[in-house]
């Protein structure tokens, strides 16, 4: 089989990338000739159609992508699989979509999601985000790179490191995370909150509204912000250096950061909705927090961001659901349980690497890829 991966290469450290990234490697390691390259290169792209000649185009991205993805490819009669996120509402390209005889999503939720929205359904598989397992692995407290990441951070050797990582924190729960902590703060021991944030002009105003709430909580000593651009080789030490992850997003169409905090060996928090219902146990490798709240939009703009060449609004027939809200004091009991239980932290770890490495290591899904695409469109 041979197979060209459309993606965002060469590879930031964006979930996108990695994403692409780990499909090739795991599709290289096992024998498929695989090639990646970037999404919006049409010229290397029609490069790459006529000497490499692949059986199978898959393109990772939104549907909004799906110019690129797609339509793209398949004015030179490529066969083509798009392996897709949603961010809550497929807007365009349902036609497109529905003559495929194949779309890969990355959990259950995106499916339904899909379906909702006028996608058929029977032509979608679900295949998960694989995990470098080798890479985002245990470490001992002692390792000197990990005890760096928390003296740069700032947090004591006797002091409980909650992580939350993301291109913002507030939409990966931070906010939530933080009036859980104000609620346990009088009996939870000595503890220290890092929001690792990516640094762009998005989330600079985001940052200063989730400092104020630490502020305006009592806990704003206790937060530390983490403003840096960092590449995966600092990410499984960062992951290491935190006792709980805790990540109740709003809106996650896999959960990536999840999974490799799992993978770490490091219990989760999350919620009980999305994504996690396939990648998370509850009270196994992860406390999942019931939602306590559905923000719903009757209206959006759709516009050349989403893959549409003219801005427009439109109207839902019925209110779509946003993103969702963490219940705070689920996030706080479990929070409590978790601090105050090193044996806990330590079993639900343990059993969230086991799972990871059985379900959703990079190998394990280059695999279960080749099994999909060799049955649905008959490639060998």
């Amino acid at each position: 089989m041979k197979v060209l991966v459309l993606t965002e290469y060469p590879p930031s450290a964006a979930g996108l990338a990695t994403q692409g990234e780990l499909l090739c490697r795991g599709l290289s390691e096992i024998g498929v000739d695989v090639h990646p390259v970037h999404f919006e290169s049409p010229q290397e792209k029609e490069w790459y159609y006529r000497w490499f000649q692949p059986d199978v185009v898959v393109g990772i991205g939104f549907w909004g992508h799906i110019p690129h993805l797609v339509l793209h490819p398949q004015q030179f009669g490529m066969k083509c699989v798009p392996w897709l996120l949603a961010d809550g509402y497929v807007a365009a390209h349902q036609e497109v979509l529905n003559a495929l005889p194949l779309i890969l999503v990355t959990s259950n939720w995106v499916k339904e999601t899909y379906i909702r929205d006028g996608i058929r359904g029977d032509n979608i598989e679900v295949l998960p985000v694989g995990c470098d397992t080798g890479s985002f692995s245990p470490h001992s407290p002692d390792d000197p790179k990990v005890r760096s990441v928390r003296e740069a951070l700032g947090v004591a050797d006797d002091q409980i490191m909650i992580l939350t990582a993301g291109g913002d924190a507030a939409s990966k729960g931070a906010q939530e995370v933080m009036q859980a902590l104000a609620l346990i703060d009088a009996e939870a021991p000595g503890w220290r909150y890092v929001c690792k944030v990516w640094p762009q002009p998005r989330t600079v105003q985001q940052n200063l509204i989730d400092l104020q709430l630490a502020a305006d909580l009592g806990i704003g000593h206790k937060i530390v912000y983490s403003t840096n651009v960092v590449s995966h080789n600092f990410m499984p030490y960062l992951l290491a250096a935190c006792d709980i992850y805790a990540a109740p997003s709003r809106l996650e169409g896999f959960g990536m950061i999840q999974v490799e905090a799992n993978a770490c060996a490091k219990p989760v928090i999350a919620i009980h909705a999305m994504a996690f219902l396939d990648t998370m146990v509850h009270g196994e490798t992860a406390f999942l927090a019931m939602v306590a709240e559905e923000r719903k939009i009757a209206e959006a703009v759709f516009g050349a961001g989403h893959g549409i060449d003219d801005s427009h609004r439109i109207v839902f027939p019925v209110p779509r659901t946003a993103e969702f809200r963490a219940s705070v004091p689920d996030i706080a009991k479990y929070l409590l349980a978790l601090m105050r239980d090193s044996g806990l932290r330590e079993r639900m770890g343990q059993a969230g690497r086991k799972r990871v490495v059985e379900l959703f290591d990079y190998r394990q899904v280059a695999r279960r890829f080749v099994e999909i695409v060799s049955g649905r469109l008959g490639v060998a």
